[in-house]
C-alpha cells in the first residue's frame, strides 16, 4: 500500500478516543460505546503510542484532556462527522435528491418558461443545485457536445438536432418590439413591409443560424430588405437598444407579457419569423439522477 494511506492507527481507535473525551469517564464511555472498558483502555492507550503524545491526564478521581488531547480532538471531530454524514449523502446523489446541474439558458427561455421550471423544482429538489449560465445557441450545442453543461434552453436549426435528444417548449409566430414613439407604434397589427425604413436591432447570426435565416427569410418573402442598424448579444441589450430608440426587434409573443413604457409589442400579419425554443441534452448517455430529476419537472422524457 502505498506510504500516504499507512496510517498508524484505525477508524475505531478515534471513535473510542472521541467518546472518552466527551464523557471524561472510561467507564460510561465503554457502557456507550457497547465495549468492555479494559479493551476501551488498551485502545485509547494504542492511539497514543501510535502518535507519541498522551491525550488524557488519567488519575484514579478523573480523567482530563491534553492541550495535546484538545487539539487532537478538534482535529478529527470534523473528520469523523463527515464520514457519519457519507451514507446518507450518497444515497441522496443516487436517488436525485442532492447534486448539481448546469444548465444554460437563452434570453427567450428566461422571459417565458425557465422561471416556473426552476421554481417547481427548487421545490421539489431544493438539496440539487441548478449553475446558470447564459450563452447563445452555438455556444450551448458546443457545450453540450462536451459535456460542460448538463443540459440547455435554446433555438434548434431543424426539427431534430444530431446526437441529442429534444424537448419543444415553445413555438410562436414573432411579432416585433418597437419604441414608444414611433410612428408605426399605434398600429394593432403590422405587416413587415410597413417597417422597410425601420432599423432593426439583431443578434450575430453565428449564435443563432436558423433563426437569422428565418428572419432574413420573412423579409425577402414580403418584398423587404431589411435595414440592420446593430447585432448584440445578449438579448436583454436588444431591447435597452429599442427601448432608446435605435430600432426594433423581433419578439415572441409570450415574451412581451411585461415591458418598460418606453416599448410597445405589435404582432405581425403575414410573413414572419417563428421562434423555436427546446431543452436539449446527450442522447448518448444516460442522465445522471440530478438532470433526470431536472428534465421531469420540465416535463420531457429521458426515454
Amino acid at each position: 500500500m502505498p506510504r500516504e494511506y499507512q496510517y498508524p492507527f484505525e477508524l475505531r481507535h478515534l471513535v473510542y478516543f472521541r467518546e472518552v473525551a466527551r464523557q471524561l469517564h472510561f467507564r460510561k464511555a465503554a457502557e456507550t460505546l457497547a465495549v468492555a472498558q479494559p479493551a476501551l483502555s488498551r485502545s485509547v492507550a494504542q492511539l497514543e503510542t501510535a502518535l507519541k503524545v498522551d491525550l488524557l491526564n488519567r488519575t484514579r478521581r478523573k480523567v482530563e484532556l491534553t492541550t495535546a488531547g484538545k487539539a487532537f480532538l478538534e482535529r478529527i471531530e470534523p473528520l469523523l462527522r463527515g464520514l457519519a454524514a457519507v451514507p446518507g449523502d450518497i444515497q441522496a446523489l443516487a436517488g436525485g435528491q442532492s447534486g448539481q446541474v448546469r444548465v444554460a439558458f437563452t434570453g427567450l427561455a428566461m422571459a417565458t418558461v425557465l422561471p416556473g421550471i426552476l421554481r417547481e423544482f427548487n421545490r421539489r429538489y431544493p438539496g440539487i443545485r441548478v449553475e446558470l449560465n447564459e450563452s447563445p445557441t452555438s455556444a450551448q450545442l458546443e457545450s453540450l457536445k462536451t459535456g460542460e453543461i448538463a443540459c440547455g434552453f435554446f433555438h434548434p436549426d431543424a426539427a431534430a438536432t444530431p446526437g441529442l435528444s429534444t424537448k419543444l417548449l415553445l413555438q410562436e409566430k414573432n411579432g416585433v418590439l418597437l419604441p414608444a414613439e414611433h410612428p408605426l407604434a399605434r398600429a394593432r397589427k403590422l405587416r413587415l413591409r410597413d417597417l422597410g425604413a425601420t432599423p432593426f436591432v439583431m443578434f450575430p447570426r453565428t449564435h443563432n443560424p436558423g433563426f437569422y435565416d428565418r428572419v432574413l427569410a420573412a423579409f425577402a418573402q414580403a418584398g423587404v430588405t431589411p435595414r440592420i442598424a446593430d447585432e448584440v448579444w445578449p438579448r436583454a441589450n436588444a431591447i435597452g437598444l429599442v427601448r432608446a430608440g435605435l430600432g426594433a426587434t423581433f419578439m415572441a409573443p409570450s415574451e412581451a407579457k411585461q415591458l418598460p413604457d418606453e416599448v410597445v409589442f405589435r404582432s405581425l400579419d403575414g410573413s414572419a419569423p417563428e421562434s423555436r425554443l427546446v431543452l436539449g441534452w446527450r442522447k448518448d448517455t444516460s442522465p445522471d439522477p440530478a438532470l433526470g430529476a431536472f428534465l421531469v419537472v420540465a416535463g420531457a422524457s429521458t426515454a
